[in-house]
């Protein structure tokens, strides 16, 4: 275990799989700490003192917080990737534009229709699959002829946008229409160090 990293996840939550995803990536040992979304314990006051928005994932490096997905994952990049290989320098801005879709489209589209169909969130499952359907047109696009989002090899951009992705289909949208999406995932699933997230039963509370 590195010294001094605690993750706080949630099984189940695409973000806190993101930051659970990198650290395995990176092979670093972190103590991950379960928080029950279902159980209502983000919302806990010990909780809310680590993240004011009661969310997860939020990494715990010695005495500092860090919370909110992308974050975590520029804080492990920045600290534990000094060759810079998942936020090459010089790229930094579109590796920020890729993380500001991850905290748009991504989330509105295919984890909200994720979250109607697998939690029950009382959400527009149409909004949510039209959102998706725009995204996945472009990320397609964009990865046709490349390997990867920005570069030869992955970088954080990536993997924020790994999981919701891969798991769109819990949310009813299908992925067959995207070749070259479903080959960055199975390049993403071949990464050393890679794990994946549980699957969930669509229409189950997880």
């Amino acid at each position: 275990m590195t010294a001094g990293l605690k993750l706080y996840t949630f099984a189940k939550s695409g973000h806190a799989h993101r930051a659970v995803l990198f650290a395995s990536l990176l092979g670093l040992k972190v103590e991950r700490i379960e928080v029950d979304l279902t159980a209502g314990a983000q919302k806990a006051p010990e909780h809310l003192r680590l993240h004011p928005f009661g969310q997860v994932p939020v990494l715990r490096d010695g005495d500092q917080t860090i919370w909110d997905s992308n974050a975590v994952l520029v804080h492990l990049a920045g600290k534990f990737d000094p060759a810079g290989t998942w936020l090459p320098k010089g790229k930094e801005a579109i590796v920020q534009a890729w993380l500001s879709v991850a905290s748009g489209a991504l989330t509105d589209g295919p984890c909200d229709a994720r979250r109607v169909t697998v939690f029950g969130a009382e959400l527009d499952h149409e909004r949510a699959c039209g959102i998706a359907a725009g995204l996945f047109e472009v990320l397609d696009a964009r990865l046709s002829g490349r390997a990867f989002l920005i570069a030869d090899a992955p970088t954080i951009a990536d993997v924020a946008l790994y999981t919701y992705t891969a798991h769109a289909p819990e949310g009813g949208i299908s992925l067959d229409p995207y070749p070259d999406i479903r080959a960055w995932l199975v390049r993403m699933e071949a990464l050393p160090g890679f794990v994946a997230m549980p699957a969930s039963k669509a229409g189950l509370l997880a």
